[in-house]
């Protein structure tokens, strides 16, 4: 059977389950889906979820609409932005799956090694001094957005951008090692999708590539951890409901203009703009720890 077959299936299950799991919920709590403020909560889950198809992520931005419109608590954020966005962030790896040609053998072992980063490396990762973490991947960032345009643009000695659809030999040790690290750190508050994109792209890929491993892997996670923030109440349930239904709107919009409007030629820029902002934010929070 094919791998991308067998990897939708898998999740669409797991996604099933979640989603019987959050209805459910909902449904015994019928109470606190009145009243709030539900363009608001309608607005920002449209918004930062067609931004997180494009690679710049919903959390930083999800977070800043939630405190902008007092939409929903800060005490409760954490669970409301997992809960909520398990299912847009599903979509789009189901969705971007085919995006492109990709290697199914690349594809399942940077996969894999995203989430076993994520179960069993965080207790390694946070050990590190996040705020050199960080200002480490925003200069990573910076000078890969600054080659990956120069290539684009056919300026400078750095060639063609990267065609590649998978890796072999030690680029793919590489990659695997690095996204296992990439998941530990995206436990601790590290953002994947950008430092993702930077890692394909360094090693010769196509920079399309990096959407189907960056949102399969979050996909998977999000799923798992959904449930723990569910059954100890620790979200806002009108937020999620409209962060789950509007932020799947998102998607699909971004998506289809992703996919039938852009090149390859555009998305690449659009990728070096995701890395700049993303690198500006590492600096920002680096400075504010």
């Amino acid at each position: 059977m094919d791998v991308i077959l067998i990897l939708r299936i898998v999740l669409g299950l797991f996604v099933l389950v979640s989603a019987i799991f959050f209805i459910k919920d909902l449904a015994a709590h019928k109470e606190e889906l009145k009243g709030g403020k539900p363009v608001a909560l309608a607005i920002i889950g449209f918004i930062t979820n067609w931004l997180d198809t494009w690679g710049i992520g919903s959390y930083a931005t999800t977070q800043a609409g939630f405190k902008f419109t007092k939409s929903s608590e800060d005490i409760t954020m954490p669970g409301t932005l997992n809960v909520g966005d398990t299912f847009p962030v599903t979509l789009e790896a189901l969705l971007f799956f085919s995006f492109v040609n990709i290697d199914p053998l690349t594809l399942v072992l940077m996969l894999a090694a995203a989430v076993i980063g994520a179960l069993v490396g965080a207790g390694i990762v946070c050990k590190w001094n996040l705020k050199m973490v960080r200002i480490a991947l925003g200069i990573g960032l910076l000078i890969l957005a600054i080659v990956l345009a120069s290539k684009n643009a056919g300026i400078g000695p750095f060639g063609l951008v990267g065609e590649a659809t998978g890796l072999t030999g030690i680029k793919l040790v590489i990659g695997v090692v690095i996204n296992f690290f990439l998941g530990a750190l995206m436990m601790i508050g590290v953002g994947l999708y950008a430092p993702c994109i930077a890692l394909v792209s360094a090693l010769g890929m196509n920079v399309g590539t990096a959407f189907p491993i960056m949102m399969g892997s979050c996909a998977f996670l999000m799923n798992a951890a959904c449930f723990k923030f569910i059954k100890e109440d620790k979200y806002d349930r009108r937020a999620a409901l409209y962060l789950a239904i509007f932020g799947c709107i998102g998607v699909l919009g971004a998506y289809l203009l992703t996919k039938y409007a852009f090149s390859m030629y555009v998305l690449t820029y659009l990728v070096c703009v995701v890395m700049v902002f993303t690198a500006i934010m590492f600096f920002k929070d680096a400075a504010k720890a």
